[in-house]
Order: C-alpha cells, then sequence, then structure tokens
C-alpha cells in the first residue's frame, strides 16, 4: 500500500461519508446542513480528482482501485439514509432510494460470489454517469434543508397571516421569505428528478452486470 495523494483523497472520502450523518447529532439545523452538504460535496470533489491524479501522476494502485468503489458506495449509501432521516419515508423518495440501495448490494454480492472472475464487471461509462447523477441527486437534496430552515429561522414569530401577506406582495419581504421558499421548492423537486434519474441508471447498470455476470453463474459451466 502506497500513501499516495489519490489513496489519501480516496481514504479521506470514505471517513467523510459517516460524517454526514454525524454532524446531524453534533449541529443543531441549518448549521448540519451548511455541513453536510459541504462535506458531501467536497467528498464528491475528490472522487473526480484522486481518479485525474492517479491517471496524471501514473499512481494507480490495487490499494486505490479497491477503496474507492467503497467509498463511492458509503458515501451514498449513508448519505441517503441521513436523507430518509430528514424528509421521512416519503413515497417519491423511498422507491428510488430502495433501487439505488438493492442494486448496490446486488452488484457487491455478485462480484463476491465472481471472485476471481469478478473482472468481467468492470465499471463502465454508464455505471460512471450513475455515481455522477446519484451525487449530484443528493447534494440538491441536502441544499433543500439549508433553504428550508433558513425560511423557518427568518419567519420565526410571524404570523401566518403575515407570512401569507407577504407572499401575496401585500407586505414587504424584507427577509426574503419568497425567494427561500421558491428555492427550496426547486431543491426538493429537482433533487426528486435528479434522485429518479439516478434510480433508472442504477437499475439499467444491475442488470447490465447481471448480463455479463450469467455465463459465470449457470450451473452446467465447465472451467
Amino acid at each position: 500500500m502506497r500513501w499516495t495523494l489519490p489513496n489519501i483523497l480516496t481514504l479521506l472520502r470514505l471517513l467523510a461519508a459517516p460524517g454526514v450523518a454525524i454532524i446531524f447529532l453534533i449541529l443543531p439545523r441549518p448549521y448540519a446542513d451548511w455541513v453536510a452538504l459541504i462535506l458531501f460535496v467536497t467528498a464528491a470533489i475528490t472522487d473526480w480528482l484522486d481518479g485525474y491524479l492517479a491517471r496524471l501522476w501514473q499512481q494507480g494502485s490495487r490499494f486505490g482501485a479497491m477503496l474507492d468503489p467503497i467509498a463511492d458506495k458509503a458515501m451514498v449509501v449513508i448519505a441517503l439514509a441521513t436523507l430518509m432521516g430528514i424528509f421521512g419515508f416519503q413515497t417519491l423518495l423511498i422507491l428510488p432510494v430502495a433501487a439505488i440501495l438493492f442494486r448496490e448490494v446486488f452488484v457487491s454480492g455478485l462480484r463476491e460470489f465472481l471472485g476471481d472472475t469478478a473482472g468481467t464487471l468492470k465499471v463502465t461509462i454508464l455505471a460512471k454517469w450513475k455515481t455522477t447523477v446519484q451525487m449530484i441527486a443528493i447534494a440538491v437534496l441536502f441544499s433543500y434543508g439549508v433553504f428550508e430552515h433558513h425560511f423557518v429561522m427568518n419567519s420565526l414569530g410571524m404570523s401566518p397571516e403575515i407570512v401569507a401577506q407577504v407572499f401575496a406582495g401585500e407586505i414587504d419581504d424584507d427577509f426574503n421569505l419568497v425567494a427561500l421558499s421558491e428555492w427550496a421548492n426547486r431543491a426538493y423537486s429537482g433533487g426528486l428528478i435528479l434522485l429518479w434519474l439516478a434510480a433508472a441508471l442504477t437499475v439499467a447498470t444491475g442488470a447490465d452486470y447481471l448480463v455479463k455476470a450469467m455465463p459465470h453463474l449457470r450451473e452446467d459451466r465447465h472451467d
């Protein structure tokens, strides 16, 4: 194992994965939402950066190749679990989350079963797009918490009638309630759309891996 910068970045991304959830136990919201968003986006950037640097400096290693997909899956799985805690069990959220988690577990088990022949399931371009869309969707959904809680804080002490008058344009919007509400809605809707797209790509890549693995799963196969 070599402690190259790409490997260190990958390890830091793995360690950041539980931090996205733990931060909600340490800080109140919306500070926790801000820290989780920044931590997740930074970790997602290292996903691209460590691979780029490894290729640029020719520092690819078996340790990095092993750790990179584990770090990616840890980031996605823990972040999705955290989002479920924030949003609750909403149908539009739980269905794509369940599809993504099922695929990750299934493909990981498939690779473990194939052992030495797991090289058959090499990461495809579509799988890389899947990971990218997953990361963006999760980041957008985390940003919802930022807008939502700033809206709550800015409207603290206001009666529902006053808030309604602000939205109706009858009272000056000195606390940017309308803008915060609009951005929260956009983050929620956009995040869900991206998450469903990520789920579709996730299922498609899972099916592709299964098809590639089928020749190695037949009972009548002779080595």
